[in-house]
């Protein structure tokens, strides 16, 4: 199905103050899928014809500091943020290489208190192994921007007043430790926020913060973004892009 670039800019805005919220997709694991009770995964093969999609429309997936900045100078058309969550040790493996292929880049958000561990929270499913820190030092040099997921994926909306400070100063500080360099993005685990949630995540220092459908409360520090999964081929693709501008919420400073 050919479509004008222009009519699916992906919502990627114009820079101006106020507009609609900027088109993030949430990926998390890319790998075998054969066991996938909460469909976190996509395949390899998958990634790759949805990457080759945004090309063939004009559109290119870039981290979400990148998609901010371009939107703030007013250049942020055709650019479509690509995040995954749990930094996954086949984000490596098979993510990395297909991403560099499209000429893509990706915010990939990480649990720095899960260091080479697994998915233990989820209690279905198969255990998934998490990237240790020398994978996360290998996509940082590979440009992927690294944020923060919280040190061990915690509810915040449920979290007492020590751990929610733990989960957002201290992951923060871990992560600029390891990698070196500035973090300024986090991803509320489960995708659940409220208030008290997004004034943590400001007062630990986060430019932004990505959320799923935060409602009223979405701006800089609760964006919205868009699953994309392994039934999204090109109609979906195209009819998520479109829906886009009905669906969020317009927000200040992005």
């Amino acid at each position: 199905m050919a479509v004008p670039a222009s009519s699916v800019d992906a919502s990627s805005g114009t820079g101006t103050r106020t507009g609609p919220a900027p088109w993030v997709a949430m990926y998390h694991s890319v790998g075998d899928r054969s066991d996938d009770p909460y469909r976190i995964t996509v395949t390899p093969d998958r990634l790759d014809a949805q990457l080759a999609w945004l090309r063939r429309h004009g559109l290119r997936g870039v981290s979400v500091a990148t998609l901010l900045t371009a939107r703030a100078r007013g250049e942020g058309r055709g650019l479509v943020g690509l995040t995954f969550d749990d930094g996954y040790a086949d984000f490596v493996e098979h993510a990395l290489p297909r991403l560099r292929h499209w000429g893509c880049g990706a915010t990939l958000f990480v649990l720095p208190g899960r260091l080479g561990g697994d998915n233990a929270w989820d209690p279905l499913g198969p255990r998934k192994p998490l990237l240790t820190a020398e994978g996360i030092l290998h996509a940082a040099t590979e440009g992927i921007e690294i944020g923060s997921h919280g040190l061990t994926h915690v509810d915040l909306t449920r979290a007492d007043d020590l751990t929610l400070k733990a989960e957002t100063v201290e992951s923060r500080v871990a992560l600029q430790e390891l990698t070196g360099a500035p973090v300024g993005g986090f991803c509320y685990p489960y995708g659940t926020v409220d208030p008290r949630a997004v004034q943590a995540v400001r007062d630990a220092g986060y430019t932004y913060a990505c959320a799923i459908d935060p409602g009223p409360l979405t701006g800089p520090h609760a964006l919205p973004r868009v699953h994309v999964g392994q039934r999204d081929g090109a109609v979906r693709l195209l009819l998520k892009t479109r829906l886009h501008r009905l669906r969020r919420r317009p927000v200040e400073g992005v």
